[in-house]
C-alpha cells in the first residue's frame, strides 16, 4: 500500500513511519519540516519530503513526486499539528493563522490535492484531539487549539459524506494524552499514561483497518484527558 504521513519527523508521526516500514510491501512518503530523523532510517521504501504545509508549493511538489514514483495513496494520515498555549486575551492573529493553518487548512489542501489520485477504498485518517471533542474537558490556554481540532472533526464528517461515491472513507481519532513534545507544550510537567509509540501502535492498526467498520466518525482515544 502507498501511504502518506504528515508531521512524520517526530512524535507519533515518526513512530507511525517506523511501524509502517515493517511491512515491506508498503511505500511511505513522510512529510515534515525537519526530515533528519526520517533520513536516519535509511529505508528504501521511504521517501522523506521536507515541506512546510503552510506553503501551496508543498502540495505541487508532493504531486510531482507521486507522479515520478507512480504512487497511488491508499492511506493518508493527517498528523501534522500546531499548538500555542496562551490565554485568549494574549493570542494574536498570527497564533490563529498558525493553528488553523496547520490543523485545518493544510488538511483541506492535502485532501483536495490528493482526491483525484487516491486508490480505490482509500482511507483518510485525521488526527484530532480530545480538546476538540464536543462535551470533553476543556483547558485554559488551549482555546484556539481546541477550536481548530473541533473544525477538523466536522470537516472529517463532511469529507466522508462527499466522498462516498468515490469509495474514499474518512475518520478522525480524537487523541487523549500521549507523551509528545506537543503535550509538554500544553501541559508542562505532566506525565502521560501512554508513550508516543504506544499511541502510534493503535493508530497504525486503525489506519489499516478502521475504515472497514467506520466512516465519518470522530472516535475518542483517551485513557486520560490529560
Amino acid at each position: 500500500m502507498d501511504i502518506i504521513i504528515t508531521g512524520a519527523g517526530k512524535g507519533i508521526g515518526f513512530e507511525l513511519v517506523k511501524l509502517f516500514l515493517q511491512q515491506k510491501n508498503d511505500r511511505i512518503i513522510g512529510i515534515s519540516r525537519d526530515i533528519r530523523s526520517l533520513e536516519k532510517l535509511q529505508a528504501a521504501q521511504l521517501y522523506s519530503l521536507q515541506a512546510d504545509l503552510h506553503e501551496p508549493k508543498a502540495f505541487t511538489t508532493l504531486l510531482d513526486i507521486m507522479r515520478l514514483m507512480n504512487f497511488t495513496p491508499g492511506l493518508l494520515v493527517n498528523n501534522a499539528g500546531s499548538l500555542v498555549n496562551k490565554p485568549i486575551d494574549t493570542l494574536s492573529d498570527g497564533d490563529f493563522d498558525l493553528m488553523f493553518g496547520t490543523n485545518v487548512k493544510a488538511v483541506f489542501r492535502m485532501v483536495k490535492a490528493l482526491l483525484p489520485h487516491f486508490a480505490p477504498g482509500a482511507h483518510i485518517l485525521n488526527i484530532g484531539s480530545m480538546g476538540g471533542f464536543q462535551g470533553s474537558a476543556k483547558f485554559a490556554g488551549l482555546s484556539l487549539y481546541s477550536a481548530s481540532k473541533a473544525a477538523l472533526a466536522v470537516m472529517t464528517e463532511c469529507m466522508a459524506e462527499e466522498f462516498k461515491d468515490r469509495g474514499v472513507k474518512a475518520n478522525c481519532l480524537a487523541l487523549g494524552a500521549a507523551q509528545t513534545e506537543m503535550l509538554s507544550l500544553a501541559f508542562p510537567g505532566y506525565k502521560a499514561p501512554l508513550s508516543a509509540a504506544e499511541m502510534a501502535g493503535f493508530i497504525a492498526d486503525f489506519a489499516r483497518n478502521g475504515h472497514h467498520y467506520f466512516n465519518g466518525k470522530i472516535l475518542p482515544v483517551s485513557v486520560s484527558t490529560p
